[in-house]
């Protein structure tokens, strides 16, 4: 009997939300939206984010951090429980001392990546932001609000109505100038600080700009190399540039020659994976999460949030993990080309370099 009233309290639901709600129609572009120019700097919605995102960690740690003691409680205690699962994941994988090693930045890759995935599903982004009116063949009403000192934004109303722009003259938004739209025509002064079209949302989910999934993978791939130099010297780009394999084995050194240029296209290929791999999964599902409360609202929604839950955390974790292995294999001794110490074991597996 309860599994008949909460399937019918569901039903009830999806059909109130098809007829009664609707979503706005959904603002979908893939380069990030600008905002504001500040000293020559451009800020974009993306940008915006990750500020609140570092913002938000910087506060964690602030709060977090002077509270924790040998019994950890509250708050500081959930924080230290996470960073201590994460840091005994790393220890599986790298010894204690490499992971200790190398706990600053993939960890902070992977809370940011973490946190930045899933505050993108909170109320607000996307659907909240600056203006743009009679913009796209899709429009609704979508309300203004003039804010002292910072201008006018936008949001879209619960119940946005939807307007045909080829049926009627579209209402434009007084608060922005025609220059700044890039448009001739002047806008006509509303009564009620509506108008018809988009809104350019003020937050965004960081990793659907391309950049920023770019940006920690240059950081990523620099510090393995650079953990590679560090720990074997600069015999560790003879991997790459076995040139003097020539001399040593005559023309069978250039089968080294061309495995070390292959290993190198390897390693520059990661940046690539690596960026496109994030940045295709989170544009995927912020554009999802903009369809779907268009499509069907409240109850059917609630399962695409549950798999953006569960794709967040998913991508954080593959980003630091693969990071965390690939700098396990570059401090690792690969053959005789290495110094002294550094042969393969006698199960074939290399031996990692200690992290002293």
């Amino acid at each position: 009997m309860k599994v008949a009233l909460i399937a019918l309290g569901l039903l009830a639901l999806t059909v109130a939300g098809f007829i009664f709600v609707g979503g706005s129609a959904p603002y979908i572009t893939v380069p990030p939206d600008h905002l504001w120019d500040v000293g020559g700097y451009t800020i974009t919605n993306t940008v915006m984010s990750a500020w609140v995102t570092i913002i938000l960690l910087v506060v964690v740690a602030a709060i977090a951090g002077p509270r924790m003691g040998l019994v950890p409680s509250g708050f500081s205690g959930a924080v230290e429980a996470a960073l201590s699962a994460f840091y005994d994941f790393c220890i599986s994988v790298a010894g204690e001392q490499n992971a200790r090693r190398f706990l600053p930045l993939v960890g902070t890759i992977f809370f940011y990546i973490l946190l930045s995935n899933w505050i993108a599903l909170l109320p607000g982004f996307k659907t909240v932001g600056l203006p743009i009116p009679d913009y796209g063949p899709t429009q609704s009403v979508v309300q203004q609000v003039d804010v002292p000192l910072l201008g006018s934004f936008a949001y879209v109303p619960f119940t946005p109505e939807q307007v045909d722009v080829e049926g009627g003259e579209p209402l434009r938004l007084p608060a922005v100038t025609a220059e700044s739209m890039h448009l001739e025509e002047p806008y006509i002064e509303t009564t009620d600080g509506s108008f018809t079209g988009n809104i350019r949302g003020i937050l965004r989910p960081v990793h659907s700009d391309i950049t920023a999934p770019l940006a920690i993978a240059l950081f990523s791939f620099v510090f393995v190399e650079f953990w590679g130099i560090q720990s074997l010297g600069l015999g560790y780009l003879k991997k790459f540039f076995a040139f003097d394999a020539i001399a040593r084995k005559g023309v069978l050194g250039g089968i080294d020659i061309f495995v070390g240029i292959l290993e190198l296209a390897s390693e520059l290929s990661r940046i690539i994976s690596f960026t496109f791999r994030l940045f295709g999964n989170i544009f995927a599902g912020s554009v999802l999460m903009l369809m779907m409360p268009f499509l069907t609202p409240f109850v059917l929604v609630l399962p695409f949030y549950g798999l953006e839950l569960f794709v967040g955390a998913i991508q954080a974790f593959v980003f630091a993990v693969l990071t965390l292995v690939f700098a396990m294999s570059a401090i690792s001794h690969h053959g005789d080309d290495h110094p002294e110490g550094g042969a393969e074991s006698a199960g074939g597996h290399a031996e990692p370099v200690s992290a002293h």
